[in-house]
């Protein structure tokens, strides 16, 4: 349908008119679902924009490199189209591998030193393994491919948990339970947003090279100018959906034309080196468009992560807590000056004892 379709424009402005509206709501009802003054705790506001834009940058990643890998790079190397989603999977396991070494540990440390240090530097190493794929051909060396994909897992696992406890105890108790309701909607927003985003990147870096490139290269085939022709003006998108979902692209976009080919011609345009190398220099702009957004998103995701201040913990940090902290680390006389001032305090506001009720025989 594209950007331009008055649907989409219609729908993208009706949400945005019921999202304002949401908003206005949220500020007049007694119990909000989505609290906005929460948004006044620097830590909480900073440490979900910061999950927003790394959402932004992984969401959409996954998709891109499992078509990138089903597309292009598994064909080359002689796997069948109905193959590619198995090992294409099997191929991403370097990520999930780097997210379950650093998560633990991250979270682990966070405790102790709190969260900025370990969220900062997992969007700073995020974004350095978007640059490193970047640099990557189409036709890359897995083990180099695997390295990066572990160190991307490894970015996002330190940064995963310490932002989450950041935003968690920056919270009072009593707001923890809206508060992560917010950060479960910023990040599902994100991984939704994300989708599109890569999405649109990518088709508008192959918009741009590859209908010339398909209609060239099914006439070299013998592919009748008229079918060329309508192929090549298709949507980009039946092209990265056809490989996404296991299917011989080049198959399912001509159909029955093939029968009328020689069958060497309709061989080698259904073979599994045609569609890699007639998409692969197209692919590979959009490649750089997306990394390119996805390490903005990285390191402003960082900035934003640096701004949230040192360790906070509600608790720690509220005026009554400082004040019994306070009396904790005074020297001893005063310690107990405190302590028995506090005692009388609370004295004060107990209520007196209920005199005895007196049994049938006194009365």
């Amino acid at each position: 349908m594209g950007w331009e379709s008055p649907l989409v424009l219609s729908l993208i402005g009706g949400g945005l008119v019921v999202l304002a509206a949401f908003c206005y709501i949220e500020t007049k009802v007694a119990e909000p679902m989505f609290n906005l003054a929460l948004f006044r705790i620097r830590p909480f506001t900073a440490g979900n924009l910061a999950s927003l834009l790394s959402g932004l940058g992984r969401g959409g990643l996954m998709f891109i490199l499992i078509i990138w890998l089903q597309g292009i790079y598994l064909p080359m190397h002689g796997y069948n189209f109905v193959d590619t989603p198995l090992w294409a999977g099997i191929a991403m396991l370097p990520l999930t591998i780097g997210f379950l070494i650093a998560g633990p540990v991250s979270g682990f440390l966070s405790d102790r030193f709190g969260a900025r240090p370990f969220a900062t530097g997992g969007m700073l190493v995020a974004a350095l393994s978007f640059v490193l794929l970047e640099l990557l051909p189409v036709d890359f060396t897995y083990w180099q491919f695997a390295g990066i994909l572990l160190l991307n897992g490894i970015g996002m696992g330190l940064f995963a948990a310490p932002n989450r406890a950041g935003i968690m105890n920056s919270l009072p108790a009593d707001r923890r339970g809206v508060g992560a309701g917010m950060s479960a909607t910023f990040q599902n927003s994100a991984m939704v947003l994300s989708i599109g985003i890569f999405f649109s990147l990518i088709i508008l870096g192959l918009s741009s090279s590859l209908p010339t490139s398909l209609l060239h290269g099914l006439t070299a085939q013998g592919v009748p100018l008229s079918a060329a022709t309508t192929v090549s003006h298709l949507p980009p998108t039946a092209v990265m959906f056809a490989a996404l979902l296991g299917y011989n692209p080049i198959q399912m976009l001509l159909g029955g034309v093939l029968a009328k080919l020689p069958a060497s011609h309709a061989a080698y345009l259904t073979g599994h080196s045609f569609f890699p190398s007639l998409i692969s220099a197209p692919f590979q702009t959009g490649l750089d468009i997306a990394f390119d957004f996805a390490i903005a998103a990285c390191l402003i995701a960082a900035v934003a992560s640096l701004l949230r201040g040192k360790k906070y913990v509600h608790e720690l940090n509220s005026e009554s807590a400082l004040a019994e902290l306070a009396a904790a680390q005074a020297p001893a006389p005063l310690r107990v000056t405190i302590a028995e001032d506090l005692q009388a305090a609370t004295e004060r506001t107990v209520a007196p004892p209920l005199p005895a009720t007196r049994s049938r025989k006194e009365r």
